[in-house]
This record gives C-alpha cells, structure tokens and sequence, in this order.
C-alpha cells in the first residue's frame, strides 16, 4: 500500500480567477456554494451552457468532479467526442469530496506508480495555473521515524523527484513557528504544492466544451445503468438511465469518488472501496499567520510520528489527522445534496473525542501559534474519502461487466495523471505508465465484497501515514483460501503469506535446523529492517532443495481452462509464443498490451487440438483472466472456464525428484520418456495427476496439477516416499525469491511492466510467428530498434560500505553510476532494483535491474544508494543468462 498520500481533508470552492486559468492559492470560503443553484440540467457560466440531455453518446462519464472533469478533458484531447458528463450535485462545487477533500501534494511515494500519477498531475495542475508551490516538510521525532525518512529519499532519487534531509536549524528557517527542539530530521521536498481543485475541474471541462467535445449536466441523477448479454456470459452496458431522460451509450465511466460503488452497483457490479473520515480543523485567527497576507506562506509540515500534519490557511492553522480509529461509512449513508445539518454530502459532523490526542500534538508543535487568547476552532469535520482494501486507485475496466469504467478512489495528488492514463486505456488498450497496482481488474470476488473491503479499509487506514515494509502482510479478514495441503503446513509451522487470498507458506519453522546445517553458506541479516517477514529458513530450504527434494505449494496459481472449435486461433491471438505445438507441449509467454509492454506473464499447456490450460500467478490471476475473457470472440467458439478451484499444484524440485516421482508411479519419468517441457496424465499412487515438466527455481523437477479432493492425499503419498531422500516442505520464498533470483527469471510486476518490452526484458524470441498477436506490430518494431535498456543481474559487492552493519536491499533503490549520479535511459526511465534477495547457491546477494546499453555489460561497476549510503555492485550477468547452472544442465538432466 503506497503510504505517502495526499493526507487531509480540506473544504473551499473555486473564486472568479478560474475563469481566466490565473494562479489560485485556494482563497475559498469554507462551506459556501461557489454558485446559487441554477435549474436542472444547466451547468453554470464557469462550465459553459448546456441545455438538454443527449439521447445518445460515445461516453457518459458519471461525477464532475477532479477526476471525472480531468478525463473528458484528456478524452477529448484524444479525438473521442459526444462526451457526456453528468453530474448530480451543482457546479462548480458538486458536493463530493473534491471541494473539501485534501489539496496540497507531497510528490515522493514509494511506489513509482503513484509517484509517476502524482508528478503527470502536479504538471497538469502548473500548465493550467491552478498550483501554488510552497514546498513541504515531512518531520520526524522518533529515531525510526528518522530512518524511514532516509528511505523517503532513497525513493525520491529512484524516481527522479528533487529533495532534501534537512535538520531542526533548517526546519526552523523555513517554519519559523515550528517547535524544532521535538524533532530530529526533516524530509524536504520543495515542489510540495496546494492545488485549487474546483478550479482545475472547471478548466478541463471547459477546455473539453471549447473543443465541441463535452456536454456537462449538473443536477442530474443517474438511477440506472443497462446492460445487454455480451460474449463468455459477461453483459455489456447499453444505456445509463437518469432522472431527466435516457443515453444509448457502450461506454460508463464511474468517477464518483464515495458512491462509486451504489453507482456500479446498478449494472451489476462492484467498485470495491469504502467511504471513510478523514478529521481536520481549523484553528483562528492567529496574528502571526494574518500579517503574511498569504494564503500560505511557508511549507506544508507532516508531523509523521503523529499521523498528522499542519499548513496555513491564511489566518488559521489547519491541523489533520490519520491518528483517530478507522470510521468507515456505506456510500448509502451519505445523505443528498442540500442535507439538513450538513454543508455537503461528504463533511460529516465532527466527532470531537476522537481529535483529542492530535489537537495536543498539534499545540505541542505548534504552541507559538495556538497557545495564544483568541485562537479557537474555526471549522471542524469529519469529512469524506476513498479507501479500497490495498490502499490503491481503482482505474480500468470492470472485469464483470464490459463497458464499464472505474475511475474511483483517486486523490487529487494523483487525479490529474489517473485521469489521462485512463483516457488513454480507453483509447488504445494501454498507458505510458505501469498501473498494474491501479487496475480495478486485480481483486478476485472474494475481495469485492463488502466485509472483506471494510476489514482491509480499517486496517490500511494507519498505514496512510505509517511506515510500511515492503513485504508486509495484511492481517485482516484471513484465511480465506486455503489448499488441501493447509492441515500439514500448519504442522510443521508454516510462516503463510497472502497471494490472491490464498495462505501460501513462506517458509516453515519445522526446518530450522537447516540453517545450522546450511549455516556457512547463508549471510547473517543483523538489521531489523532488512530482515524482517524474512527469514534465514528461506535460504537453508533453497540449500536443501538444491542438495535433496523439495515440495512446494503452488495451489494459488491462477488456472484457466480454453476449449472450443476457436481455441487455437484465439490462443495465438493472445500469446506472444507460437502454441501451435504438439499436444502436450507446454510453452511459456508473456501476454503483450497493445504498444507491445507486458500485460501477462504465464505458462499454457496444449491439452488438445482445441484444449490449452492457461496457468499464470495468484496475484495476477483476476487481472488476467479478466484480460482473456474481454478478447473472447463474439460468436461463442470459445469457452474460457476458470477452474482454479479444481485443482491444487505441487511443485516437486531437487536432484532426488526423478527419483521421488518414481517410487509411486510405473509410468516412464526418465528424461527420454518425459521431456523436459512437456506434460504428461500421470498416476502417482493411485492419484490421476498432470505433470509439467518446467521449472521456475532451476532444479529437476514437474508441476503436479491435481485435483483438489485428491490433494491431500497425493501430499501424505510424496511426503511418506520422500522420507529416504530427505524430501522437504520449502516455502514461496525459494519459488518467488532465491530460486527465482538465481535463475534471473523475471517476475510480472516487478521486471515485467506495461512501460518495458519483450526486447528489453531479454524475453524476444529467435522466430515471429506469423499469426497475429496482440502487440505484435509494437513487438516487430521493438525487435528492429536498438533497446533503450537491458534487463540485468547485479552482484552486492560490500554490504558494509557505511562502516557498520551489513545492509541488504529489499527493491525500488535507485542504480547510480560509479561517480554516484543517476542513471536515466534513451526514453527518460531511470535505473533502479526491480527484484533483491540472495542467492544462496551462489553465496552472493543479487539484484535485478535495467540499464542502458552502455552500462549493460558484464563486469560493469555501478551503486545501488539503501537508506543514504552507496553500495559498490557490480553487472553480474546481461539479459536472460542465469547467474546460477546457466546451462540449465540441472534443469534439463
């Protein structure tokens, strides 16, 4: 969960100067309609005239505000044109949470993906003149909280984001009201900003309306959406249906922030996010504030051990907080516009017991301007915001029903970019930026439904501004998938990790007598933060694989079953890699989007001359069969079934697991009866099971694809037959981490993304095939050009090259030239970790990342900066070459 968000609710409405597109700074009054109301269906001067609704349209687009505002603008930018935005408060100020929601912006996230949306809108903002940069100040008063700065600007360099660790004596020049005697550190960024939303939201749409592209209709209800039967089962919307008349339409966007899920709702569908408070107040008149004669004069201040944060309203203090236990709402809760008792829909009544601590660590910090007669509470609420169960934006289409768009739980930090990145996902498939984290397509059912969305709301809503680790767990709402294999997991101590809703054992303490055995070939981690939801067991389990056999679950992998007269030829529509194989064959290939990035990394198998079993990861599993079934043909000459269910997966790996295998079969496993890539219907003890001779973690060894009622016991079979080979239970972080790693094969997500191609990820085939695939024009031409970059492995050279204790990077650290500088590609992407771990084969730490051609050579000496200090690494191995057994001779043996 990105943990670096806009972070405070705030109230106000655009002035006169938006009309011109002049510099605002938010001079507003608070809980005052910016315009009277005017009758229904008319936008107001500040949005043009529009009167009547449309009967038809290309798009209708669903709430007017940042974010619905932004995208008729950019899609009108793109040539779509008959735009229709309806909105059902008034305009300019509709009543949702843009007119009181936060609107200053922090650039640095830890996450790219939201970095990126955030920077693409900070430029949006500055081009339309609505942005004032005042620069802000994360501060910190604990020595963790310190630490977790020095990581801020780890990130702010991997990103290209320009700031600063600044002390207290330079906290206290740019605050001079600020007691820094409480603080230790300061996180500086001086493009930190305050936007005028209102303002930005009537620009756009009046940028769309001059162009003849959009109609804006404020006051108009919408009280159904229609949807017609489409292919594979999955309807398609028709018609939007409203309180003054009804649209034709094929295209719905829902950009209505806290009631995008009623909205989704009636066309059958689900917008997974919750309503949840965000507390401010404002404190005033204060002297000092009042002569600056400035909206806001000095930088915006995170006080982050608090959860809170400060900055200047012009006379007043305003002060918000994350600290206050999660109060989450149901979007049927939110009253309508012009609710007795209340200013907007969204700014609920001010639960002051709940602010109590926060108002004393305001004062604490801030005593030289609210210890003062005079000073009292100018506005308090409890307004508004979006949560969803990860923390993350909810853009793309619906994965239930075809048509219909997501465009919710978007800040406006990030309102302007989202908004432009899904115009162009509605116009050409795909985005200049990776939203992979962003893709409403990523929830699986069970993470739709109301429970499971407010269960994970309260527990992210600490993380907002907490200090989150990269590999950290959810704990709310779980177990809710478990495999047949749980029962002897949880015996022999089973450290679980979430994938997909699926507990998957990471590593197990029944083996932690290996890391005695294995202890001079694993690294010591002595520093919390680099160990932590790590553990040596991991590497001891990789050592003994390597050395004996090992089982693995896999039953969270994503399984999809393609039949029909059609399959061949869709299949090959889909995939890069030619599938018109033998029966048997199994094949790997990523799926490209259309400008030729990753849309999907998996494995298919040819069960048939019309039969393929699609097998892909448990956390990309919703976002690729949604991918699947929205190319399915028309005319029903193919059925795509997902049977994940069905069956549980044994990885079974190691020098001893020909031999494992067969002990219970009397089937031919030898690598003459059973190639490596093939697959084969095998019994194992009187089980029927699949096995796919493939390996992702480098050693001997099959899949086992069995059917879930048999599972169980085709565990307790290998595991009572492997007992005199010395067979193991090995956890996910030999599978995704050390196996992975030491092999150099890539991972979706981390390697594999929507702003990288095929050539570059060392992943272009010898042939093309001749049938059309998606992507395929954007991968020819890719094959044709010189790569901008090239996917590498790097070695850790000196893990103490502060002095101190030995340090082990976790991912997203920038790569710096030898001298230190950044490191920045033909097409402006900068060079940082995508994947670290250790290779304990190899007895090395090793990292994955792209370079430019030019430092892309083996033996290159390059940094990699990890909480402020440059560790020497060097190029180990180019494109795809394995650091571990390059050969594959284990693999293929």
């Amino acid at each position: 969960m990105a943990d670096v968000t806009n972070g405070a609710i705030q109230t106000g409405s655009a002035t006169g100067s938006t009309a011109t597109g002049s510099t605002t700074t938010d001079t507003t009054t608070r809980g005052r309609t910016a315009t009277p109301p005017g009758p229904p269906g008319t936008t107001t001067a500040a949005t043009g005239a529009a009167t009547g609704l449309p009967t038809t349209a290309d798009v209708v687009i669903i709430g007017a505000g940042i974010v619905g505002s932004c995208l008729g603008r950019h899609l009108a930018d793109l040539g779509w044109r008959n735009i229709v935005l309806l909105e059902k408060g008034p305009l300019p100020d509709p009543g949702g949470s843009t007119g009181h929601a936060s609107n200053f912006i922090f650039p640095v996230d830890h996450s790219q993906e939201i970095t990126a949306l955030t920077t693409d809108s900070m430029r949006q903002y500055a081009e339309l003149g609505v942005l004032t940069t005042c620069g802000g100040i994360e501060v910190a008063r604990s020595e963790q909280r310190a630490v977790e700065l020095q990581r801020r600007m780890t990130s702010a360099h991997a990103w290209g984001v320009d700031a600063e660790l600044i002390g207290p004596g330079r906290i206290s020049e740019l605050v001079p009201y600020c007691d820094t005697d409480l603080l230790r550190i300061g996180f500086h960024t001086p493009d930190g900003a305050i936007v005028d939303p209102l303002a930005a939201a009537t620009l756009m749409r009046e940028r769309a309306e001059a162009r003849g592209a959009l109609t804006s209709h404020d006051r108009t209800e919408v009280v159904g959406i229609d949807v017609s039967p489409g292919s594979a089962g999955r309807p398609r919307v028709t018609r939007v249906r409203t309180d003054r008349g009804d649209i034709e339409t094929e295209q719905v966007v829902i950009a209505c922030g806290v009631w995008s899920p009623k909205i989704a709702a009636l066309a059958g569908a689900h917008i997974p996010l919750t309503p949840a408070v965000h507390q401010m107040m404002d404190l005033g008149p204060i002297p000092q504030l009042a002569q600056t004669d400035s909206w806001i004069s000095f930088p915006l201040v995170r006080d982050m051990d608090n959860l809170m944060y400060e900055r200047q309203r012009g006379a007043d203090l305003e002060v918000g907080s994350y600290a206050h236990r999660p109060i989450l709402h149901d979007p049927a809760e939110i009253p309508p516009v012009g609710a007795p008792g209340q200013q907007s829909p969204t700014r609920f009544p001010f639960t002051a017991g709940d602010f109590e601590p926060q108002l004393r660590a305001a004062k604490e910090l801030f005593g030289a301007l609210l210890d003062q007669p005079g000073v009292q509470t100018q506005l308090a609420i409890n307004g508004l915001l979006s949560l969803t169960p990860d923390g993350g934006p909810l853009l793309g289409e619906s994965p239930e029903v075809g048509g219909l768009w997501s465009a919710a739980a978007v800040w406006i930090k990030e309102a302007a970019g989202a908004a432009r990145m899904v115009a162009q996902w509605m116009t050409t498939g795909s985005t200049e930026y990776d939203l992979h984290g962003a893709d409403i397509a990523r929830f699986y059912p069970y993470a739709r439904a109301r429970g499971h969305v407010r269960a994970r709301a309260a527990e992210g809503f600490g993380k907002i501004y907490g200090i989150t680790h990269p590999r950290e767990q959810w704990l709310s709402d779980r177990p809710v998938r478990t495999s047949p294999f749980h029962p002897r997991e949880v015996e022999l101590g089973a450290t679980f990790f979430e994938a997909g809703g699926w507990e998957r054992p990471q590593w197990y303490e029944a083996n932690a007598g290996l890391v005695d055995e294995y202890a001079d070939q694993i690294q010591e981690q002595p520093v919390e933060w680099d160990a932590r939801w790590w553990s040596p067991i991991i590497e001891a389990e990789h050592l003994a694989m390597r050395d004996r056999v090992a089982m693995i679950d896999l039953s969270a992998f994503a399984i999809f079953e393609c039949v029909g007269p059609g399959a061949l030829d869709y299949i090959q529509t889909m995939a890069m890699a030619q599938l018109d194989r033998p029966v048997g064959r199994v094949v790997y290939t990523p799926l490209l989007g259309p400008d030729g990035g990753f849309r999907a990394d998996l494995t298919i198998v040819r069960l048939g001359e019309q039969h393929f079993r699609v097998i892909t990861g448990g956390a990309d599993g919703s976002r690729d069969l949604a991918w699947f079934t929205s190319r399915l043909p028309a005319d029903g000459s193919v059925q795509l079934v997902d049977v994940t269910s069905a069956y549980a997966t044994i990885g079974l790996w190691g020098p001893r697991a020909r031999d494992l295998v067969s002990s219970i079969t009397s089937d031919d496993v030898s690598d003459e009866g059973f190639g490596f890539g093939t697959a084969r219907e095998v019994v194992l003890g009187g089980v029927p099971a699949l096995l796919l001779r493939i390996s992702y973690v480098g050693d001997l060894g099959w899949e086992i694809h069995v059917p879930t009622e048999q599972g169980l016991r085709l565990w307790d079979q290998l595991w009572e037959a492997g007992q005199s080979l010395g067979v193991l239970a090995a956890g996910i972080g030999v599978y995704g981490t050390t196996g992975r790693i030491e092999k150099a094969h890539r991972l979706m997500g981390a390697e594999l993304t929507g702003e990288y191609d095929a050539v570059e990820a060392g992943l272009a085939l010898p042939k093309v095939k001749g049938h059309d695939f998606v992507g395929k024009q954007a991968y020819l031409a890719a094959r044709d050009g010189t790569p901008a970059a090239v996917l590498c492995t790097l070695v850790v050279d000196d893990h103490r090259a502060d002095g101190e204790q030995p340090r082990f990077m976790t991912g997203n650290e920038p790569v710096l030239t030898g001298a230190g500088e950044p490191i920045v590609d033909a097409k402006g992407r900068r060079s940082f970790v995508t994947t670290a771990g250790p290779a304990p084969s190899l007895g090395r730490y090793l990292l994955m990342a792209y370079l430019p051609p030019d430092y892309a050579a083996e033996g290159t000496r390059l940094l990699v900066e990890y909480f402020g200090t440059h560790y020497p690494v060097t190029v180990l191995t180019r494109g795809h070459v394995a650091p571990f057994d390059p050969d594959n001779k284990r693999v293929k043996s």
